[in-house]
């Protein structure tokens, strides 16, 4: 092969691999609501494993980047509420983290049934992200776009790692089919049929939509003015009051007979701007709303705390007696709910409008009226399987999901709301519990125990939501299991890329002496000729599912 050739495989291999990356995070973005189109969850990934599985680590960075930047970029597009330089901030430092994380496919890429490696490596790329940095970020999970999905019953066995796994290993399949030479296609496309089965069982997999009890609940959504700007939103004033009318507009609907008398009423988060229990104006008109209603109000209520900081909680008022148990919200969002390095970066640009930090609570907490036994996960908490999780377990039969939307709405955008929405339904399904998700503007929703929406609202309206929903007590298999799944899936990447790891640098040793010895007997190749670098040995396994099209390992190109 000349070397003109060389550089032209080698062009054609670079350009083929950048096409695939970028088309797979674009094809996964669109996955998400609010297009939904879920059968792309598997093929992104796929593209993206084809482009990698047979490059260097420092290619599959790049690669992995791409992937990621077409990725996060659509998906967080609503960020650009906040500002251009946070959605591009937190969309490239997610993409370089899934860059990173690609490094490590090569290294198991090469081993037999390495689609089940590539699934379980899946998993816990989403591990990671969900936990670092500060935090973690878990928007984008395959989990999370699979609410329409048939996938979607697996939940209930494992969570959303689960979900989240039989995609990958879709994906993974796929991937391999795409890459094997003709002589393995028909046993990579068995495994992608037998993927795709069991990526379908899910639906048998539904939890029951009855319970042993019921209850009669209000989700109420007041509505806020569709503020141009962060700085006008801000000073807005009127959500408290915009929620108070709400609540007595339906209890005289309920005395006129036209709505149902409801157990429990569920306000959104911030819905109020001040404290409750110490500003007398608001503390009257939440008691008034109240008895009015003849109901418990959950309030989405900003509560002060110790050294000037605040806490956002579900804060339980009765009609009688007033404020009562509240629980505050643990998963605080950085840059919105507190300011990382604020002595540094506190004045700069919209963080100004975050003066005073959030206290983050200390663990889950109960809110019971009667039967009903209330867990809450407040807005960005919903992604969060540990908090749900954690909120289930305190024995709640309802689940409740306060949310204040409006910040990433402004320009019209429904891509946040929506998919909060759909990670609520995983939660339904995940832990068989009703979820009822409150929001200022919208989208407001009653899910049953299976994940379908009983009910929902149109943004920017004043609506209230009657219903009469499940209480469910038994528990699923994924909260009885709890982290196990997720961190077995990881156990079984993490040595499956040690492995590949020994195996490479076993093959790289035993070829360096038939390198050497032919090196000595032969002539000097030319520069391009691909025998003067391949590896004098090719794991069966590699030879098993290398593309004839692709150059094995070490061999000319760029990998």
């Amino acid at each position: 092969m000349t070397a003109v050739a060389v550089q032209v495989r080698r062009r054609l291999r670079t350009w083929a691999g950048a096409i695939m990356a970028a088309s797979g995070g674009l094809l996964l973005a669109l996955a998400f609501p609010p297009v939904g189109w879920w059968p792309t969850a598997a093929v992104g990934p796929a593209l993206l494993l084809a482009a990698i599985r047979h490059r260097r680590a420092k290619v599959a960075f790049r690669l992995g980047t791409l992937f990621g930047l077409t990725f996060f970029v659509p998906l967080l597009w609503w960020l650009t509420n906040l500002g251009v330089l946070p959605w591009l901030a937190l969309s490239v430092a997610q993409a370089l983290l899934l860059g990173l994380l690609c490094c490590a496919v090569p290294a198991f890429a090469r081993l037999p049934g390495w689609p089940l490696w590539a699934a379980c490596w899946w998993v816990t790329t989403e591990a990671v992200r969900s936990r670092v940095p500060l935090g973690g970020f878990p928007w984008g999970r395959l989990g999370f776009s699979q609410a329409d999905a048939p996938t979607l019953g697996w939940a209930s066995v494992a969570g959303a790692p689960g979900v989240s796994a039989v995609v990958a290993l879709t994906a993974a399949f796929l991937a391999a089919l795409l890459t094997a030479p003709r002589a393995h296609r028909v046993r990579f496309g068995a495994g992608l049929v037998v993927a795709g089965t069991l990526a379908s069982g899910g639906v048998f997999l539904l939890p029951s939509t009855h319970g042993e009890h019921t209850a009669k609940v209000a989700v109420v959504q007041g509505n806020v003015p569709r503020a141009r700007n962060m700085e006008e939103q801000a000073r807005v004033q009127q959500v408290a009051e915009n929620h108070i009318a709400a609540t007595r507009e339906l209890a005289r609907d309920i005395k006129l007979g036209k709505a149902p008398q409801p157990d429990l009423v569920l306000w959104p988060e911030n819905a109020t701007d001040r404290d409750p229990r110490t500003d007398v104006g608001l503390r009257e008109g939440i008691s008034l709303a109240a008895r009015e209603v003849g109901a418990p109000i959950v309030v989405g209520a900003i509560l002060d705390a110790s050294h000037d900081r605040i806490r956002n909680t579900s804060l339980l008022w009765f009609p009688d007696t007033g404020p009562g148990r509240y629980y505050a919200k643990q998963q605080l969002v950085p840059f919105g709910e507190y300011i990382p390095l604020r002595d540094l970066i506190g004045g700069l640009g919209d963080l100004q409008l975050i003066p005073r930090d959030f206290v983050a609570g200390s663990g889950p907490v109960r809110l019971d009226v009667g039967p009903i036994h209330l867990a809450s996960s407040i807005c960005y908490e919903v992604a969060y399987d540990g908090q749900v999780r954690g909120a289930v377990r305190t024995g709640a039969n309802l689940l409740a999901v306060p949310t204040n939307n409006a910040t990433y709405m402004r320009n019209g955008s429904l891509a946040e709301p929506k998919q909060q929405l759909a990670m609520s339904r995983l939660r339904a399904v995940e832990h068989g519990r009703s979820v009822l998700v409150a929001s200022t503007t919208g989208i407001s929703a009653v899910i049953a125990p299976d994940g379908t929406i009983v009910k929902s609202t149109e943004p920017w309206t004043r609506k209230v939501l009657n219903a009469t929903v499940p209480l469910r007590s038994e528990t699923t298999l994924a909260t009885r299991l709890g982290e196990l799944p997720e961190g077995g899936l990881v156990l079984i990447a993490v040595a499956a890329m040690a492995e590949g790891i020994r195996r490479t640098r076993r093959d790289r040793r035993d070829a360096t002496p038939a390198a050497a010895t032919a090196g000595d007997a032969a002539p000097a190749a030319g520069v391009g000729a691909d025998s003067a670098s391949a590896p004098a040995t090719v794991p069966a396994s590699d030879t098993a599912s290398v593309p004839s099209a692709a150059a094995p390992e070490g061999a000319a190109g760029e990998r």
